[in-house]
């Protein structure tokens, strides 16, 4: 059965009709005539067998169907345009991936290492997006995940990475004396707003005493309370493995015990079958295995 598709022509018609809620203006930036806008969208219309405008004299306005065709069809025409950019800007020969992963892991420890593996796989391009919440990666556009475990990725391949584990840091010069572990009583507690009850665990866990473990400011990244300690504004819960750095060069300190329990499992979650992209994911696979290895 033929697909029941407008054409690009009539699509473009509508979305500068109605984000410029007028068919002038639409004629105008696409070098059309106003009547030649107007055929357009009264062809899609045809097609629709429904009206996408109020229409009062010579003004013209969105009505509730319009508006929310618009808003996909903008974003359909953004994706096809950016996915047409990308295609055209591809070395030939040369396979990509498209890859969703966290934040702060991204930043902070995937993409210092990318040069490794571009110098092992010059072919393949890695595309990365970040996500912050687990999703439905069927359909998605991606071929893989790197996240932690989560019951939403049931079904899916999943390669166990390594443990994220937490450890409190803070700049140096908030040290003073030697009561070390008492100071981190009195010094300005960080929170990660999707783990707020970290520090209260960490004191039952760890035997420190902490008068209030709530108190404190949120922030929603690990990269943002990173960049408060970094600045001295306190001490914050952040996996070890994102600021080795840091603290290799003495930046930032970590006197206090890390936290055994306070873990998550970072994973490679791949759908059941990623079809053309299968021998790249498995190269990508294979290096970020190697790379997990050398996490302590």
């Amino acid at each position: 059965m033929r697909r029941k598709i407008p054409s690009s022509a009539s699509l473009q018609a509508f979305e500068a009709a109605a984000r410029h809620g007028n068919f002038a203006r639409a004629a105008a930036e696409l070098s059309l005539t106003e009547g030649a806008i107007s055929r357009q969208i009264a062809r899609l219309e045809s097609l629709l067998e429904c009206k996408l405008f109020d229409r009062t004299g010579t003004r013209v306005k969105l009505n509730t169907v319009g508006t929310h065709y618009a808003h996909h069809v903008r974003e359909m025409l953004e994706r096809l345009e950016r996915e047409t950019q990308y295609v055209m800007g591809m070395p030939e020969g040369s396979r990509s991936l498209e890859i969703a992963v966290l934040p702060t892991f991204c930043s902070r420890w995937l993409i210092p290492r990318l040069s490794g593996f571009q110098s092992l796989y010059p072919d393949i391009t890695l595309n990365i997006a970040a996500r912050t919440d687990p999703f439905i990666l069927t359909g998605s556009g991606f071929d893989a995940v790197i996240h932690f475990e989560h019951p939403a990725w049931a079904g899916m391949r999943m390669q166990v990475l390594f443990e994220e584990r937490l450890v409190p840091v803070c700049h140096p010069d908030l040290l003073t004396g030697n009561n070390i572990v008492g100071q981190l009583n009195t010094l300005p507690r960080i929170h990660r707003r999707q783990n707020p009850e970290a520090w209260l665990h960490y004191a039952e866990q760890s035997g420190i005493v902490l008068d209030n473990p709530a108190q404190g400011v949120r922030y929603d990244l690990h990269e943002m309370a990173i960049a408060a300690v970094l600045a001295g504004q306190g001490v914050a819960m952040v996996p070890r493995i994102y600021v080795e750095k840091e603290l290799n060069r003495g930046s930032l300190v970590a006197p206090w015990p890390q936290s055994e329990q306070l873990s998550k499992t970072f994973c490679l979650v791949k759908p059941v079958e990623t079809g053309i992209n299968e021998i790249a994911l498995q190269n990508f696979e294979r290096w970020l295995q190697a790379e997990s290895l050398l996490v302590n």
